[in-house]
Order: C-alpha cells, then sequence, then structure tokens
C-alpha cells in the first residue's frame, strides 16, 4: 500500500513538472513581444495548445508507461482549461460546450500540425499556424513561417531527447530564434 502510495505521488509530480515546463514556455515573452502572438486568451491558448501537442506527439510512440505519462499530462491540460473557464467566470452549465469546443480544436489543430511534421512541409505548417495561433491577420506571414521553424526545431529537440530525460527532468525547448 505504501509503494501504491509512493508512485501515485511520483506519477502526480511528474505531470506536473511536465505540464509546468509547457506552460512556462508557452508563457516565454518571446512569443508575444517579438514574433507578435496575440497576447489574449486565444493567442495564450494556441500557444499552449502547440507545446502540449508536441510533447505530447514525442511520447505518445513509446511505451505504454510513457504514453500514459503523456496522456496524463494531457489530462492535466484540460483540468487547466476546465479551472481557467471556471475563473473567468463561465457558468457551470456553459463550461462543457466550451470544453468540448477547446477539445474539438486541439485535436483538429494537432491533426493539421502532425501532417505538416510527417510532410516536412514547413509551408503547411506556417499556413496552419498563421490561421490558427495568428487568426489569419494580415502581414503576421513572417511571424507564422518562424514560428514554424521553431516548431520543426522543438519537435526535432524533442526527438533526440532520450525519453528518461524527459520524463525524470524536463523537456528542453530549442530556443526561440528571431532574425530581424
Amino acid at each position: 500500500m505504501l509503494f501504491s502510495l509512493s508512485r501515485r505521488r511520483e506519477w502526480r509530480e511528474t505531470i506536473e513538472r511536465l505540464y509546468g515546463a509547457i506552460v512556462a514556455q508557452a508563457r516565454l515573452p518571446v512569443f508575444y513581444a517579438r514574433l507578435k502572438v496575440p497576447d489574449t486568451v486565444e493567442g495564450r491558448f494556441d500557444l499552449l495548445v502547440l507545446h502540449v501537442y508536441l510533447l505530447f506527439r514525442r511520447l505518445s510512440g513509446e511505451e505504454p508507461e510513457t504514453r500514459a505519462i503523456g496522456q496524463g499530462v494531457f489530462d492535466r491540460f484540460v483540468a487547466d482549461l476546465d479551472d481557467s473557464l471556471r475563473e473567468m467566470g463561465t457558468g457551470d452549465l456553459a463550461v462543457p460546450k466550451r470544453m468540448r469546443a477547446m477539445g474539438e480544436a486541439f485535436y483538429g489543430r494537432a491533426t493539421v500540425y502532425d501532417a505538416a511534421l510527417r510532410s516536412a512541409d514547413e509551408a503547411a505548417l506556417a499556413d496552419a499556424l498563421l490561421r490558427n495561433v495568428f487568426s489569419g491577420e494580415q502581414g503576421a506571414e513572417g511571424a507564422a513561417g518562424k514560428l514554424a521553424h521553431y516548431v520543426k526545431r522543438a519537435a526535432a529537440a524533442l526527438a533526440a531527447q532520450g525519453t528518461g530525460a524527459i520524463v525524470q527532468n524536463v523537456p528542453v525547448w530549442p530556443p526561440v530564434e528571431i532574425d530581424e
């Protein structure tokens, strides 16, 4: 029984650490100040979705226990969204509808990002990021291209890291390079 309680606490700590690393990366000021990602609820949601997707993608091809950690991180993300909606004053009856819409947004974006990363089509990835992260804003094409380049580097960096290193420590994200 003690091992079981200890193991569950360790599991929760791992998930919290990984989710905390995702949130910290998605909140880096460089995304908002230099890449001009809209500093709005929607812009922050899209960067969070992007980083959750990248880690989930990395862990999904692993052993069942590691995939379960990835699922735990995703579940933590969903709980965070639910909490955030309630903190913003969304009524109890509206939360499930909003959560369903956000879940559909996550899976829709993940499908498009995954297809672009698998095909190595950076232009398709930039297009998807322009539509989602930048809401199709005129003049954001250059920023979307830079973000696509970052996403490709982040996916490669996560793929190069050992699963144990990611799960026992935190994922190491590449720097966000902005060349003026």
